[in-house]
């Protein structure tokens, strides 16, 4: 296999320069995923002391103020704010003569081809989802999930859509495009630059069960080597998007009237 990522060879970078960027990986993570992944496993740990996870409801995008105007207004801070660790790490790999967006390929400039492996991608995945929740559940080590439990307005769906789009970004963006290509800078082998990416995705879905846990870190498995073959994130934001388009949406639409999540 080709090199999976063009970047500084590890033997180039001096003690400093690799713990400068192990730092660097720390804060990002610390900031955004890795922070989300250490309260996922304690709230797991918090809801296995309450009683079975079988009896217990995870809401994904919960009602955030009673009153319309100022939900609406929460809704919106929480997904402007969630994505400024994205601005960082763009910010982080932008180099002279480096675009950011080029380095991970988050970028337009093969449309057609990243639509159509996004949403090849995005229908693996809700087959994949599916069937593990359903597994999960029959195994009592899931959560009932409820993926969307906002009251019914005009800016219902339109918030739904940007708060599945904020996922996408965020996570592929971090946990994929700038951690493979940082820990390539390090000298990891991309097979265990895929294992590790795997097993943060798993680690922040943790909050909803081990079921999740273990459907997302296969995702981060098949995520992973999607982006080692094409070295470009676009795609994956894509797959990501249309998940939980699908997820949020459909449940807001018909959920309710057909007994998903119970």
């Amino acid at each position: 296999m080709r090199a999976a990522f063009p970047s500084v060879p590890a033997e180039s970078l001096d003690p400093r320069a690799r713990k400068m960027l192990v730092f660097e990986i720390l804060i990002v993570l610390g900031l955004s995923l890795g922070r989300s992944g250490v309260y996922a496993v304690v709230e797991l740990l918090e809801k296995a002391t309450e009683g079975p996870l079988a009896g217990q409801t995870t809401t994904l995008n919960p009602v955030l103020d009673e009153n319309p105007w100022f939900d609406l207004t929460y809704q919106l801070l929480g997904i402007f704010f969630s994505l400024l660790p994205v601005a960082l790490v763009l910010f982080l790999l932008t180099e002279p003569g480096k675009s950011a967006f080029r380095r991970i390929g988050f970028t337009f400039e093969k449309p057609l081809r990243d639509f159509g492996l996004g949403a090849g991608l995005a229908a693996v995945i809700c087959v994949g989802t599916l069937g593990v929740y359903a597994a999960g559940r029959a195994l009592g080590i899931t959560t009932a999930l409820v993926p969307a439990a906002l009251d019914t307005y005009w800016w219902t769906l339109p918030v739904l859509i940007l708060s599945a789009v904020r996922h996408a970004v965020l996570e592929e963006v971090i946990v994929v495009g700038y951690l493979f290509l940082r820990l390539r800078q390090l000298g990891w082998g991309t097979p265990a630059i895929i294992l590790t990416s795997a097993l943060i995705r798993a680690s922040y879905h943790l909050y909803q069960g081990i079921g999740p846990g273990i459907g997302n870190f296969l995702m981060g498995l098949i995520f992973g080597y999607a982006y080692v073959k094409t070295r470009r994130v676009m795609p994956l934001v894509i797959a990501h998007a249309l998940v939980d388009i699908t997820g949020f949406v459909g449940f807001a639409l018909f959920g309710p009237a057909i007994g998903i999540g119970n």
